[in-house]
């Protein structure tokens, strides 16, 4: 009998190959968001989702607070319409980015999930910086 990793059995590679593509196209990771935001590669705006008071006790450098429950078509008037949007908030334990994005694209904004969040980013051996 087999086990229950392979139970159902995987799906046939090119079912698969499309997955995987296609998650590509609503996901990144903290290595590639680092990499971008240190070798001036920052064609996205990366935004900490969390409540400010928590996210100023650490975040991202160069990230822009806006929590999820703020965002609306008034706080992001200033930015282009072909802004690409990269949301992170505490981590996989955390569903603000999956509102966030929920806004986003509702208003008609790309957007993409950090994977990992706050937690990947540190478990990636990345520092984070504070306003306190």
């Amino acid at each position: 009998m087999p086990s229950t990793v392979i139970r159902p059995r995987p799906a046939a590679s090119e079912e698969a190959l499309a997955h995987f593509q296609r998650l590509l196209k609503f996901e990144t990771d903290c290595w590639d968001v680092h990499y971008a935001l240190h070798n001036d590669l920052t064609d996205f705006v990366l935004l900490d989702v969390r409540a400010v008071e928590v996210a100023r006790q650490g975040y991202i450098e160069g990230a822009t607070f806006l929590p999820h429950g703020q965002i609306n078509e008034e706080t992001l008037s200033d930015y282009p319409a072909e802004t690409v949007f990269v949301v992170y908030c505490a981590g996989p334990h955390c569903n603000a980015t999956e509102k966030a994005a929920i806004r986003l694209a509702r208003l008609g904004w790309p957007v993409k999930k950090m994977i990992g969040g706050v937690t990947g980013w540190l478990d990636e051996g990345f520092e984070l910086i504070s306003d306190e």
